[in-house]
């Protein structure tokens, strides 16, 4: 399969047609080998118009994905990230978000709870030349404090919320690009620090699947 020919279809029939003009978004869809981030057996699907499952739900949590090609140019166009920003990403699974995000940035602190997939993250990221890429384990509503503050942080999935313990890693004048909701009802949502407060504005509708560890407190009604 020539997968060259297939990221450039992926670019042109996805993600160009969905608004997406950020030069370097673009130019790291184009160079970064999808296929080299998904199981054996779904890399001549790696190019589709959907997500890609990378590990299956199991004990309580949901499967894991690569986001679909148009979403998340999308998202990643929202956060403008450039080479002085250090990115925080949540949820890297096995690296290919964090493989783009690479590209964009100066360097890149993922998060992955799984230690099967960091394993998979570090090992594949190194083999390709990612080297400004550091993956850590741990809870990814918890963030990665030891190396904050972050210009981006870039969620990596769909949360029911954001936890204030990822707002507080922003830099003054940081973002955060999330998808919050879940469904079709779902909005990607930028959040900017200024002035020591972080707002936020949703900019569109993006149905992705989502994270584990980011349900909202049941709340009790008297």
């Amino acid at each position: 399969m020539d997968y060259a020919a297939a990221r450039t279809k992926m670019v042109d029939n996805q993600i160009r047609t969905t608004d997406v003009t950020s030069h370097s978004v673009l130019a790291a869809c184009l160079t970064v080998p999808r296929e080299a981030f998904v199981p054996p057996h779904l890399k001549a699907l790696a190019y589709i118009d959907a997500d890609t499952q990378v590990a299956p739900a199991a004990a309580g949590m949901p499967g894991r994905y690569i986001m679909e090609a148009s979403p998340l140019a999308k998202l990643l166009q929202l956060a403008a990230i450039t080479k002085d920003d250090l990115v925080l990403e949540i949820g890297c699974g096995t690296g290919y978000v964090s493989a783009l995000l690479s590209s964009l940035a100066g360097s890149v602190v993922a998060v992955e709870q799984d230690e099967t997939l960091a394993n998979a993250a570090t090992q594949t990221l190194s083999s390709l030349g990612y080297d400004n890429v550091a993956v850590v384990t741990g809870a990814l509503e918890q963030g990665y404090a030891a190396e904050a503050p972050y210009d981006v942080i870039f969620v990596n999935g769909s949360v029911e919320v954001v936890p204030e313990a990822l707002l507080s890693q922003l830099r003054e004048g940081g973002r955060l690009v999330a998808v919050v909701g879940y469904g079709n009802a779902a909005r990607a949502r930028l959040y900017v620090k200024a002035g020591g407060v972080t707002s936020y504005t949703d900019y569109f509708n993006a149905s992705v699947k989502p994270l584990p560890g980011f349900r909202k407190l049941a709340e009790f009604v008297f």
